[in-house]
């Protein structure tokens, strides 16, 4: 690509439960994009799933007015053309695009949906691919795969919401036979603790696997972690990844919900966590196990339960595009392991580039020795 600035497309906003916390992070990396290498393309989804591409775009999902009447794009599943294209009788087209940030938090964006709309476009992008998105954002099948790499895990239970709807006393019961209150109640494919609730008794645990329910088609009961801490660590890398230290979330909740995300600013993150070396080194580990568990590249964020005394370490999930507001953990963890947000951003860039050369390596086609095909 020589020495001209790369054309990076920023994806953000979409229909998902994490709107506002997309737009967030696509201001925070946009703000910080070094403006010598890269000509940034804003790329906003609303929530009813329109396209737009313009430097208002980020205003406009903001403030959600104007957006009928800005022009529409639609990124086409197109390899020669690789980039956005306007919806109109011409079709004409807006901007290539050398290389893609998706930052859709949830639901068509970080589990496996957009990922396969950029590989059919043949664009490199940041982040893990299709199947990788797709296992980071199924809570379930994620933790089997941990158990699988021998990792600890809580127990848990899971049920399909359409049984959660029509039989919540079973589904409570079930639970309650193989799990200890308190119980975490969450839906299986979301993020940013949205739909998630903290169960003492039955009461609290029906009307916490109603709320899940709503929010996805499988529900997730978790056994709580007696006297633990919460430990995060970042990955970075494709085939041979890094992890930064460890930071500890303090939540200004019973738990680290939403609110004590986002809103209400008084959670507070210590980097590095004080944890003895031992346990930092364990947890390190199991954040690059958890990472080749689940097939990840680019870059997650790994989130662990350390039992106060014991050391015990269960790993709770990985997150495959992490929050990257201003308060979000994935770049002050790196930030503390010498990482600027800025080189962070170059090296997620070139890691997208790589993968992508990588896999264009690959043989796509076969010629058979006979043309049996054309009978």
């Amino acid at each position: 690509m020589g020495m001209r600035k790369l054309r990076v497309g920023i994806i953000f906003g979409g229909r998902s439960a994490e709107h506002e916390v997309s737009i967030v992070s696509a201001a925070s990396v946009m703000d910080s994009l070094d403006p010598q290498r890269y000509d940034v393309v804003p790329i906003g989804i609303s929530r009813e799933g329109r396209w737009l591409s313009s430097p208002r775009a980020l205003q406009l999902l903001r403030e959600r007015t104007g957006l009928d009447a800005e022009t529409e794009c639609v990124l086409v599943p197109e390899p020669n053309r690789q980039g956005l294209m306007v919806v109109s009788g011409t079709g004409d087209p807006v901007a290539p695009l050398d290389v893609v940030i998706p930052l859709v938090h949830g639901t068509y964006g970080e589990d496996g949906t957009l990922q396969g709309l950029l590989e059919l476009a043949d664009i490199p992008y940041v982040g893990a691919g299709v199947l990788g998105s797709a296992l980071g954002m199924d809570k379930i099948v994620q933790k089997q795969l941990f158990v699988e790499a021998g990792l600890r895990i809580a127990k848990y239970t899971w049920a399909l919401s359409s049984r959660c709807i029509d039989k919540p006393q079973a589904v409570a019961a079930e639970a309650e036979r193989v799990l200890r209150y308190p119980l975490f109640i969450k839906p299986a494919n979301t993020g940013s603790s949205i739909g998630i609730s903290k169960a003492h008794n039955r009461k609290e645990l029906l009307a916490a696997i109603a709320v899940a329910a709503t929010y996805d088609r499988k529900v997730i009961v978790e056994q709580g972690v007696r006297n633990a801490r919460e430990i995060e660590c970042a990955v970075l890398g494709n085939d041979d990844p890094q992890v930064s230290v460890p930071g500890e979330i303090i939540p200004s909740n019973e738990f680290y919900d939403y609110d004590a995300k986002y809103v209400d600013g008084k959670s507070q993150a210590v980097i590095p966590a004080k944890l003895p070396r031992r346990v930092t080194v364990q947890v390190q580990r199991a954040a690059i196990a958890a990472y080749k568990a689940i097939d990840c590249a680019g870059m997650a964020r790994a989130d662990f339960f350390v039992v106060r005394g014991s050391g015990a370490i269960y790993i709770n999930e990985l997150n495959t595009i992490p929050g990257f507001t201003s308060i979000s953990m994935y770049a002050k963890l790196w930030q503390a392991s010498g990482l600027s947000f800025s080189a962070l951003l170059d090296r997620l860039i070139d890691l997208a580039v790589e993968r992508h050369q990588q896999k264009s390596g690959l043989r796509r086609f076969y010629d058979p020795s006979k043309d049996w095909y054309r009978r």
